[in-house]
């Protein structure tokens, strides 16, 4: 196992990312937001775009990055091409995050050939974001050093659960022994994330939970709004 994978063995990595359009939407706030996470207890954090990569490495934080670079809106989008993650790379991730589902990318690559032609150039680890048991099972084949659950009920491949998705975990624990499998997508409370470490999990990755203020809030709104006094729902 890379140096830099076994590190993350029973930590909380945090997804640090902002959507097109919203006040946060800024490499600097990103690389504080970083930071903080640190400062919090994060053994690495995800960040998405080169510019935000290159802000968290060069800024506040010691920890990896795990870089991603979301290109669109539909299909695989996730460093969806090979020059994405060149890209990736070079703007100094420590781990390259990739999408990992069977379907077609945009160079007409397979993943196993990604992940081939990025071992020409780097031994960077590479994190496999798999939608499902297959998915997973091939990206392993292919050399993916982190499988994560990151797509799991957003692809169609498996139904989308309320919270992690622990049922498709757990398979993954069990036939992947010895590999990092990692809880990603919906890890919404304390709850959650205690539970998928219950499940096996190698880490566990949280993002909107902790970085992201406007679902956050919203969250909340929609618990006062729809509550009356009494207690009972509006």
């Amino acid at each position: 196992m890379h140096p830099v994978v076994a590190a993350l063995e029973g930590t909380l990595i945090v997804s640090c990312q902002a959507y097109p359009g919203e006040p946060m939407r800024d490499p600097n706030t990103m690389a504080r937001i970083a930071a903080a996470v640190e400062h919090g207890g994060a053994s690495a954090v995800r960040a998405q775009g080169l510019d935000d990569i290159r802000h968290v490495k060069n800024a506040l934080t010691t920890i990896p990055v795990i870089g991603i670079w979301k290109d669109g809106t539909d299909g695989v989008f996730i460093t969806p091409t090979l020059q994405h993650c060149e890209a990736v790379i070079n703007a100094g991730a420590d781990i390259l995050a990739v999408d990992g589902t069977r379907r077609p990318r945009p160079d007409g690559l397979t993943f196993a050939e990604t992940v081939r032609r990025i071992r020409d150039i780097t031994d960077i680890p590479v994190m496999a974001d798999c939608d499902d048991e297959t998915s997973a099972l091939i990206a392993a084949e292919a050399g993916a050093d982190i499988i994560g659950t990151t797509l799991a009920g957003y692809t169609g491949a498996r139904e989308k659960t309320p919270g992690p998705d622990l049922d498709l975990l757990a398979a993954l624990v069990e036939k992947l022994p010895g590999t990092a499998v990692v809880a990603e997508g919906r890890v919404h409370t304390t709850q959650h994330a205690a539970a998928c470490r219950g499940a096996g999990a190698f880490a566990v990755v949280v993002g909107t939970a902790i970085t992201h203020p406007t679902s956050i809030t919203r969250w909340f709104h929609d618990a006062v709004t729809t509550t009356s006094p009494n207690g009972a729902s509006a």
